[in-house]
């Protein structure tokens, strides 16, 4: 058993994952940049070392000084979080190396799933369904318009790393797949150190369908269920429930089956995520596997009443899954927003500053995992998610009831938020209805209503 686990990340994640160590009688090491001294994961960790400036580069991405740490505070594990090096198979095998628990996923599994080309050929050869596209990364702006011709626009480049909509750029013709090219390269190169991109046809408007997975080093797995993920910004993801909306018994089945094929096919060991597209035909295509926690795993846990990233430390202590596939139930539907510090009536452009008052909501059926809390300075060298609001219920329709309260009683000032927006989506009869598709809000965007919000 653990004793004592430093978490490489900050914010929310970092607070949810000393609320779980805490319960757990776990003792916590938290690290920080110079930006973020006052930031609440620091206060409530057990103990705190400063590792940098406040670039990611000089700080959570800094391995050297998050592994002396470690070393330092005599941690017997390290977990991740999302993001960062989450996903960083390197940064597992260095652990290893220094004989400190990674929680998550072998290295090889990183590095196989990581790598989009070879994750989909790997999925591929257990009948899974792939996205018409490059079999490996493209490197020249000559093959991509080779392989863009040959599968008919418009279609989408991704960076072969990494995720959360950064390198991924859609191309309606050979013009825009140039530029659109370049940049989706420069991004991946900024985000995740590598520059390589592949290349797919676009499905547009398809639904964002995701299923949680938990594998023990025992050999069993299970899944917990889908989660419905379309409702996104520029590929990054607002609003997210389950179980998926106007989704048939059939097809949530195949979808979930699916995820257990692909998890198996690497061997996979503690908590992931397999993604995947629908299109208005109900046919799905594997798209990804994300090798780590993800932010809206709250949604699974409140549908499940199991605590995921509890799961994640047992399972890295050697411990077999707390339940098998039969004993899993989905008691409840539950609706997630994340909350970002942007301001939506100008284009979206991050709202840091300091916080002077803020009223999170509360009362039945309601979750808020955030950092915030009043006289914080949001820093604006990171990503502008201040939290999430989690609201569930027996039924999708109490669900989104919840959320809409919830997001009445959340009040933040003078900082700007996505609340007022999410709460206009969750609203919109479409959304009430399930009729939700990956362009969901750029069409609720041209609308007056939206607009006005």
């Amino acid at each position: 058993m653990f004793s004592k686990i430093l978490i490489a990340n900050r914010g929310e994640i970092a607070v949810r994952i000393i609320r779980a160590c805490r319960e757990m009688g776990i003792q916590t090491v938290a690290v920080y940049s110079k930006a973020d001294r006052d930031s609440l994961h620091v206060k409530m960790a057990h103990d705190a070392i400063c590792i940098g400036n406040a670039q990611s580069s000089e700080s959570y991405l800094n391995i050297p000084s998050i592994i002396s740490a470690a070393e330092i505070a005599d941690v017997e594990a390290i977990h991740p979080g999302y993001g960062f090096l989450a996903e960083n198979p390197h940064f597992a095998e260095i652990c290893d190396s220094c004989q400190i628990k990674f929680i998550g996923p072998r290295p090889e599994s990183m590095r196989l799933m990581g790598d989009k080309a070879l994750a989909r050929e790997t999925v591929r050869k257990v009948g899974l369904p792939l996205v018409p596209g490059s079999k490996a990364a493209i490197s020249s702006q000559e093959e991509a318009l080779k392989v863009a011709k040959k599968l008919g626009y418009p279609v989408i480049i991704k960076a072969k790393a990494g995720g959360g909509g950064k390198g991924m750029k859609i191309a309606h013709n050979d013009g825009k797949l140039i530029s659109a090219f370049m940049t989706a390269r420069t991004e991946a190169e900024a985000a995740f150190g590598d520059p390589e991109v592949y290349i797919e046809k676009y499905i547009e408007n398809p639904r964002h369908i995701e299923v949680q997975i938990m594998a023990d080093s025992h050999g069993h797995i299970v899944h917990l269920g889908e989660r419905d993920c379309s409702i996104q910004r520029r590929h990054q993801k607002l609003i997210e429930e389950t179980p998926a909306p106007s989704l048939s018994k059939k097809l949530r089945q195949k979808i979930c089956e699916s995820a257990i094929k692909a998890a198996k096919s690497v061997n996979y060991e503690n908590l992931g995520t397999i993604e995947f597209l629908v299109d208005e035909k109900e046919e799905f295509y594997f798209i990804e596997m994300n090798t780590r926690l993800q932010v809206e795993h709250p949604v699974t846990e409140m549908a499940t009443g199991i605590d995921l990233v509890k799961e994640q430390i047992r399972i890295a202590q050697g411990e077999k899954l707390a339940c098998t596939q039969d004993e899993v139930q989905f008691r409840y539907s539950a609706i997630e927003c994340r909350i970002n510090a942007e301001d939506p009536l100008n284009d979206f452009i991050p709202s840091p500053g300091k916080i002077e008052t803020v009223t999170f909501p509360g009362g039945p059926n309601v979750r808020v995992d955030s950092h915030a809390y009043a006289g914080y300075l949001v820093p604006p060298y990171y990503d502008s998610m201040i939290g999430k609001i989690i609201g569930w219920g027996r039924n999708r329709q109490e669900a989104a009831n919840v959320m809409l309260r919830a997001l009445d009683e959340f009040d933040i000032k003078p900082i700007k938020t996505t609340a007022a927006f999410q709460r206009k989506i969750i609203s919109s009869p479409a959304f009430l209805r399930g009729k939700i598709g990956t362009n969901f809000v750029d069409k609720l965007l041209k609308s007056e209503k939206i607009v006005e919000a």
